[in-house]
């Protein structure tokens, strides 16, 4: 019998060492480097159980197996899953604590449960008692729905109970709090969660149920446990959002059924989550117009066009070095874009405090936001407000000029639908994608040095 040998392993990033550390390399965290027993000294030395049997190989033409999906009656998580729930699919859902993560999974399961076709819906919490879940059912009106809860946190019971099932969706609520016995380390661990997550997830694709996986998150975002374990899901979602505000967005991160970067928009509410149909509206609704520093960005998240408000405010500093403050978008492309207005424009932001805001929560990550950005920041400096009804979209080079982006028609579009009477954007040099929208002023701007003729 092979002997035991003991590993010691980050249970922030799953990086293994062979002796005790206060301070992993990988992840730079302390204190989270724990010892672990593993099965034995190396696959090496593990004589095979039977002989390999010959794969079968088939050419890439052939019948295509059609994916009946279930959908949920929730509009905004069928779009960020693709349009509904593939069977056999396993899908992961991580976010801060209190976002509304069990909320959500709750409220999918009682609609689910509801369908005409009377699917059986299993709710299982390792978190909370029946009678906390019971509370929030009844909170949320949810209490008549036909879903079966459990509490439970031996994940071979839970296999011995699905079993004998005909479980079409599965809730586990976290993954973090289930265990194996056969696994030497305490619940939560790299080794539990990768262990419990193989058994499930196998369950899953042989019974053709589709199973939800609840994840923690570290402090920097990211799902807790191993990174392997993102690696084999089908699906990873995110529940972003601020506790100071009442909008939740749903991002899908890796989806091996629909397309990634998808956003749902839901408003959190006395009774729950209501789903937002049109987040372009609700984001502009507070918006204030013929005010310094503030103009409106055209994005796209995933297949939709989103318009958000972008506030800028700049004010001289009373430090040795000037602050940046940055919510809803990245530190780093905000310097980039300083630093170009002032090697290409002239400007002077050294002795120049910037804080920069996203309103209403939400994150944004592509490069189309540079020029709003650099309006915005330019508003702000010299106290002269924007146009009211115009809207900004662009990616700024390092050498000033000012790129084309993807979808400026949908972009262009979803302003219109809006009341917008005027645009912003770079220069399209491609006449089959050059946005045909009579109805609107289109201003394009090649370069960065063109922007301050807006302000004089």
């Amino acid at each position: 019998m092979a002997k035991k040998s003991i590993d010691f392993v980050c249970q922030n990033c799953g990086a293994v060492y062979p002796k005790w550390q206060g301070k992993c390399d990988s992840c730079n965290e302390w204190n989270t480097i724990v010892e672990e027993k593993c099965g034995g000294e190396g696959f090496s030395n593990l004589a095979p159980k039977h002989k390999g049997k010959i794969i079968d190989f088939v050419p890439l033409t052939g019948a295509e197996q059609n994916l009946e999906r279930l959908t949920t009656g929730i509009k905004e998580l069928d779009r960020v899953c693709g349009g509904g729930l593939v069977p056999g699919s396993v899908i992961l859902v991580g976010g801060d604590p209190g976002i509304g993560k069990s909320t959500l999974l709750l409220q999918a399961c009682a609609k689910v449960a509801e369908l005409p076709i009377q699917p059986e819906v299993f709710y299982i919490s390792g978190e909370e008692a029946i009678d906390q879940v019971r509370i929030r059912a009844k909170r949320l009106k949810l209490e008549q729905a036909p879903v079966k809860l459990a509490s439970a946190t031996d994940v071979r019971d839970i296999i011995a109970t699905l079993e004998k099932s005909n479980a079409n969706v599965v809730i586990i609520d976290s993954i973090q709090t289930m265990y194996l016995e056969d696994v030497e380390s305490t619940p939560g661990s790299v080794a539990q969660v990768r262990a419990c997550s193989y058994e499930l997830i196998k369950l899953a694709k042989r019974k053709g149920f589709t199973l939800f996986l609840v994840g923690h998150v570290t402090k920097q975002g990211s799902i807790a446990g191993p990174r392997v374990l993102e690696h084999m899901v089908d699906t990873v979602l995110y529940f972003e959002g601020e506790r100071g505000h009442h909008f939740r967005i749903l991002r899908a991160v890796k989806n091996r059924y629909g397309a990634t970067d998808e956003i749902g928009v839901f408003e959190m509410q006395d009774q729950g989550l209501a789903e937002v149909e049109n987040p372009s509206a609700l984001f502009l609704a507070e918006r204030q117009g013929n005010i310094s520093g503030s103009c409106v960005f055209a994005g796209v998240e995933g297949s939709r066009p989103v318009l958000v408000e972008i506030q800028a405010l700049v004010s001289p500093t009373g430090y040795s070095s000037p602050k940046r403050a940055v919510v809803g978008w990245d530190s780093n492309r905000l310097a980039m874009v300083l630093a170009v207005l002032e090697a290409r424009c002239g400007m002077n932001f050294s002795s120049q405090d910037v804080y920069l805001n996203i309103a209403g929560g939400l994150r944004i990550s592509e490069p189309a936001a540079d020029l709003a950005v650099a309006m915005a920041v330019i508003s702000s400096l010299t106290n002269k407000p924007l146009p009211h009804d115009m809207v900004i979209f662009g990616e700024i080079g390092l050498s000033g000029e000012i790129r084309a982006v993807s979808q400026p028609t949908a972009r262009l579009k979803e302003a219109k639908k809006l009341g917008f009477a005027s645009c912003i954007i770079p220069p399209t040099h491609n006449k089959d994608k050059k946005p045909n929208n009579s109805e609107m002023s289109v201003f394009e701007i090649g370069n960065v040095q063109r922007l301050i003729n807006w302000f004089n």
